[in-house]
């Protein structure tokens, strides 16, 4: 049976809300990269709580990469409600992805301070693999720019991180470093967001009673 919780609007604000004094704190960041679709929101709103008095926005540039798939409603795990369930699939897929051909939009990137944003770590491969492929573009940009300043570093903030066995890694110095932060740990159950949902007032009555916030 799959187990469901049921997340407000109001409950991803107070989680930016509540995460950017520590935000601010360790990574300072000069950008954010929010990966989509569930990290645009959080990203968003997020913005709004980093900005310094005097100083502009926050720039956010988006990703998008998809590791779900959809079953159909016959499979054994979508068996407790109609319509089809989605599982965690095997291969990450980019539907969207920084325009590598303009060093002039790489190097915003190169030397920065940057923060990926997504809502929820679930088996952490998007993750690794979002770190991994915008170390290894950067690292070319600065290498065709002739960079030589301070090294770009990434940091990660989810809304929600699953108490569970990780498929993917993060780089040991970011973790060391406390450079990855999650709002909250959660149980390995299936996260619904008030962005997924096609009616938002059933959404959250259903919302209200759940415990995840």
């Amino acid at each position: 049976m799959v187990v469901k919780e049921y997340v407000t609007y109001n409950q991803v604000h107070q989680l930016c809300q509540e995460a950017a004094p520590r935000i601010l704190a360790d990574f300072q960041p000069q950008l954010m990269i929010a990966i989509g679709g569930g990290g645009y929101v959080p990203a968003r709103i997020l913005r709004s709580f980093l900005k310094q008095p005097g100083s502009s926005n926050i720039p956010i540039q988006a990703i998008g990469l998809s590791l779900y798939e959809q079953l159909p409603s016959t499979h054994p795990s979508a068996a407790d409600s109609p319509g089809e369930v989605e599982q965690p699939g095997t291969k990450v897929m980019r539907t969207q992805w920084l325009d590598l051909t303009s060093l002039g939009e790489m190097k915003n990137l190169v030397g920065k301070r940057i923060l990926i944003v997504d809502e929820v770590d679930d088996t952490r491969t998007t993750l690794e693999y979002a770190v991994k492929e915008l170390e290894k573009d950067v690292e070319l940009a600065r290498q065709k720019l002739g960079y030589e300043g301070e090294k770009t570093k990434f940091s990660i903030f989810v809304l929600h991180n699953k108490n569970k066995e990780k498929k993917g890694q993060l780089p040991e110095d970011m973790l060391d470093e406390n450079r990855y932060l999650a709002a909250r740990t959660v149980p390995d159950v299936w996260i619904c967001y008030p962005w997924e949902a096609t009616d938002i007032e059933e959404h959250d009555a259903l919302a209200a009673r759940q415990t995840i916030t």
